[in-house]
Parts: structure tokens; sequence; C-alpha cells
């Protein structure tokens, strides 16, 4: 036990999960009781719409930041040491993110009618919910802007009791205005939750004098605008084109098997968030600033496979556990008329597991700028994706959604494994040899 304890100790990666765990625990409750009162006081029909909305809103957000996120965490992790490159690569960021911020927002808020017909059809009317949203963004992107500057100065514990305050603020808003106005309340919840986040953002970092660089129109600087655009457009990308792809498989659901089985569909897509938060939420605060970082091929075969040995039998056993109580946790999170989600368990489990495998190599993609590799591949995932979804939706209903993620994982994997295979099974020696 000392030595398993001496381990964890010693190991960063282990040491940013533990204490990640605890946030994640917090945005899963937070996510359960969501769940919980729109099954209640929604119904499936309405969890299809909401999750159009989400798709929808989350593509939004990321064209209001011009994907800049993961662009800004590399150059500040990079340069942390250096105060005129800091100045240049954060008023580029800043100022660059307003402009797309102040764009989007007056798109949305005047073609709120036309966006309205796009996610929700002329059968329904949440104009309203659009022009909210609109209005909301600014404040999103400059949560986001303060974020990216805590995750580059790697403030790995500011940004995870920054995450758990908030789910907590978030939920406690969600859960009155769902309990107040039903789907209306979702919906607004919605587009508001990230938003509101910047209270605690700001709480957190007022005092933080340090992490306070002059922010000016003259530090603006084409070269880092230039560098940066390569993280736009694969951020963008991926923001854009697989949400797109959600709506339209939901679409899709709706169109040829109901409201209902798409709201089913969008209820395990939902648990497979939650668990996935881990994850995800580990691979942005330790993955991508550490592969920024390495500068060799050792080292990134070491962090990739140490990240396989350490974190992946965890999160397996953890989707075994989740298999075997599927019965339980569809009733906790939801209510009876979710049974059938039951059946859509075992492929959405095994693709999100295998995808997981390929994420951690594919964040080399944004890490070193790997613009092509990270296009081609992401196109060609999201296209195989809605076609056998298609496919396997006609032949075996929505348990076709999800054993079409599956596939998709897989084919997806095996694409990543193939392009870094020397990287991370070839001859050190002739692999750095290669790179010079």
């Amino acid at each position: 036990m000392k030595r398993l304890l001496d381990y964890i100790n010693n190991n960063v990666l282990l040491k940013i999960a533990s204490l990640n765990s605890v946030s994640v625990l917090i945005r899963v409750i937070a996510g359960f009781l969501t769940s919980k009162a729109i099954a209640v006081f929604v119904g499936a029909e309405g969890l299809a719409l909401i999750g159009n909305l989400r798709n929808f809103v989350t593509t939004v957000q990321s064209l209001s930041t011009l994907g800049l996120y993961n662009g800004a965490v590399k150059y500040i992790s990079e340069f942390r040491n250096s105060v005129n490159e800091l100045k240049r690569s954060i008023s580029t960021v800043f100022y660059l993110g307003l402009l797309a911020t102040i764009i989007t927002s007056i798109v949305c808020y005047f073609k709120a009618d036309y966006i309205n017909n796009l996610i929700f059809t002329n059968q329904y009317n949440y104009t309203y919910i659009i022009k909210i949203l609109a209005i909301s963004l600014p404040f999103y992107s400059l949560n986001i802007f303060c974020l990216s500057i805590l995750n580059g100065f790697s403030k790995y514990k500011m940004l995870i009791y920054i995450n758990s305050i908030s789910q907590v603020l978030s939920v406690a808003i969600t859960l009155l205005l769902i309990y107040n106005n039903k789907i209306d309340g979702a919906l607004v919840a919605v587009v508001i939750s990230e938003s509101l986040i910047l209270i605690v953002t700001l709480t957190f970092v007022f005092h933080k004098r340090h992490l306070s660089l002059p922010v000016r129109s003259k530090y603006i600087s084409l070269n880092y605008l230039k560098k940066m655009s390569s993280y736009s457009v694969m951020t963008l990308f991926s923001a854009i084109a697989l949400p797109m792809v959600y709506i339209m498989i939901r679409s899709y659901i709706i169109d040829n098997l109901g409201y209902k089985e798409a709201g089913f569909w969008e209820a395990i897509t939902r648990i497979s968030k939650y668990y996935l938060m881990f994850i995800s939420t580990l691979l942005g605060l330790y993955i991508l600033p550490r592969f920024s970082e390495i500068d060799n091929t050792q080292d990134f075969r070491k962090e990739v496979f140490g990240f396989y040995k350490t974190i992946m039998p965890i999160f397996g056993l953890g989707l075994i556990l989740i298999f075997l109580f599927k019965s339980h946790i569809v009733t906790i999170i939801f209510t009876k008329e979710f049974k059938p989600v039951e059946a859509l368990f075992l492929w959405q489990l095994l693709g999100d597991f295998i995808k997981v495998f390929s994420l951690v190599i594919a964040y080399q993609f944004l890490a070193k700028k790997m613009f092509w590799h990270y296009i081609l591949t992401e196109t060609f995932s999201v296209t195989i994706l809605y076609i056998i979804s298609i496919y396997f939706i006609d032949k075996f209903g929505v348990k076709g959604a999800t054993i079409a993620h599956f596939f998709t994982s897989l084919i997806n994997f095996g694409l990543v494994l193939f392009i870094f295979r020397n990287f991370l099974f070839g001859k050190l020696a002739q692999v750095n040899q290669n790179n010079d």
C-alpha cells in the first residue's frame, strides 16, 4: 500500500486525476439532477429538442471564440516565462475573440427566426431562446479567455475549484428554471448556464495579480494571428462538423422513428457525456499542455502509454460497472419511460472505450499543429459516422446510432494508429533521425 501511495504522490497525472475526480463527481451529480428534472417535467420528446439546441449552442460558442482556446493554452504554456511573448499572444486572442463574439451575437440575434426553424422546425417557436443565447455569448467568451490563461499557467487546482463551484451554481439555476417553466426553462438553462460560470471565474482570478497581463490592442501580433489560425480552423471544424452531424442524425431519427426514440438516443449520449467528463477534463488539463512541452518521440510515447497503463484500466472497470447496473442507472437518472435506453448501453460503452484510446494520441494533432492530418481525419470520421448511422438506424432502429458510434470509434482509432505508427512503435533512433 505504501508503494502505491508513493507512486501516486510522484505521478503528476495521477495527482491531477485524483483531484479532478472530485470535480467530475460534482459535475456528474449535477448532470443526474438536471436529467432527472428533464425526465420528470419534460419527457423523452422534450429531451430530443434540448439535444438539438445543445449541439447548436456548442457550435455557436466555438464560433464566438474562433476555436482559439487550445491555441491560447499552447502558447501561454510555452511562453509562460516571457512577459513580452505572453502580452502578444494573450492580446491577440482577446481582441480576435472579441470581434468574433460580437459578429456571432449579432447574427444569432437578428437571424433568430431562421435558426429556430433550423434546429426546432417550424412546429415550435423558440426564437426568444436564440436571442437570449446571443446576449449571453460575450460572457461565455470572456470566461473561456480567463480559463485558457489559467490552463496555460497549469493552475489545475484553481480550474478544478472553478468547475466544481460552477456546477453547483449552474444546476441550482437549471432546476429552478425547469421546475417553474418546464421545457422553456430547460432551454433557457442550456443557453445561459455556461455564461454564468464567469461570475465564479472572476471571483477566483480577481486577486491573482501575477496572472494579470496588460491586454492592449497595440500588442496584437500578426505573427501570432497566423500561428493561431491553424488551431482556430482545427477546433472550429470539429466544433461545427460534429454537432451538425448529431443534429442531422437526431433529425433523421425524429423523421423516421419519432421524437421519443430521438429522446432515448439523447439520453444515452447524456449518460456517455457524464462518465467521459473525467477523461475529457483530464485530457484538457494535462495532456494538451504536456504534449505542447514535449519535443521528442521518447517522451511522447512515454506519456501515451503511461496514460493507457494508469488511467484506462480504471476507466474500463468503471464502464463494466455502468453496464452491470444500467437498469438502475436509467431509473435513477430518468424515469420508467426511458427503459428502452438500457438496450443502447453495450455499443455506446464499447465505442467510448475505444474513442478514448484514439483521443489521447489525437491530441498531438493540436499540440504540434498537424493541420492537414487533423482536418482529413476529422472529415473522414464525421462522414463515416453519418453514413453508417443512417444505414444502421434503418436496419436496427435507434440502437443503430450506437452501433455506428462503435464502428466509427474503431475505424478512427485504426486511422490514428496508422498516422502515428512510427512514433508509437518504431525504433526511437530512426524516428528521431527522420524528425531531424
